[in-house]
């Protein structure tokens, strides 16, 4: 489990480093102006890392699913092996599907040179002059395999979860709830921060653009922020070391134990 949240860390990681300094740097110029080239790398960074994300939760569901509903069985099932497999697949899968995303319009014409939008996110695909119907079948193939089917997976493992834990003792039941309650919460924010995001840049919809920069902004916003939260200090022994931290002996400060 720790190291799932670690691998969530360093996409967040990963996604505030590619957006953040030039939001910044348009926020603090006259003009908003990127090439196609960088906007090309800002959008496959954003999306592999969001791909990478649902697959990272679908393994983190697995884990608790093994956790919890086959606890003698765990150190058997989650080898070390099988993380690494996991964690390998979780960024590896995302990435090559959106390289090749871009590869099948590589040489595409553009024909429309303003970008709607703060970022280069699936906007990008209206300023070229065509947009291929294999790319179109391709982005759905994309969709279905790295978020539909792993959100559908995260529901069924924590349904199973919350079944066999409903005819348990007390403890169990509130262990379950601890640990699966927060990731269904991150899963449910995610996935309609994502939807809202396909739902714009696909269709052409007449959407106020403060109510869209303001979406923007929390789909690029909520996990960097939330995550640390929701998953670290939940964590006893996170939540440990941090008053370790910021509370000494003999300072004036007063620290629970």
């Amino acid at each position: 489990m720790y190291i799932f949240i670690a691998a969530l860390s360093v996409n967040s990681v990963l996604l505030s480093t590619v957006t953040y300094p030039k939001l910044f740097v348009d926020v603090l110029s006259e003009k908003q102006i990127i090439s196609i080239s960088a906007c090309r790398f800002q959008h496959f960074m954003c999306y592999s890392i969001a791909g990478s994300d649902f697959l990272l939760l679908s393994a983190m569901a697995f884990d608790r699913y093994v956790s919890i509903c086959k606890p003698l069985k765990y150190p058997v099932i989650m080898r070390q092996t099988t993380i690494n497999t996991l964690l390998f697949l979780s960024w590896f899968v995302p990435g090559l599907q959106i390289a090749v995303l871009h590869t099948l319009v590589l040489n595409n014409k553009l024909c429309n040179f303003t970008l709607k939008g703060i970022l280069c996110n699936n906007s990008l695909w209206k300023l070229y002059c065509e947009s291929p119907r294999a790319t179109l079948i391709y982005g759905l193939v994309v969709m279905l395999s790295v978020v539909i089917f792993p959100v559908f997976f995260i529901l069924f493992t924590y349904a199973k979860i919350f079944l066999i834990t409903y005819r348990s003792s007390r403890a169990i039941q509130k262990k379950a709830a601890e640990t699966c309650l927060p990731h269904l919460f991150v899963l449910s924010i995610f996935t309609t921060l994502c939807a809202y995001d396909v739902i714009i840049g696909r269709l052409e919809l007449d959407f106020p653009k403060t109510a869209q920069l303001i979406m923007t902004l929390q789909v690029i916003f909520y996990n960097p922020l939330l995550n640390p939260f929701i998953y670290g200090l939940k964590m006893k022994e996170i939540s440990k070391h941090l008053k370790r931290l910021f509370c000494h002996e003999g300072e004036n400060w007063r620290c629970r134990r």
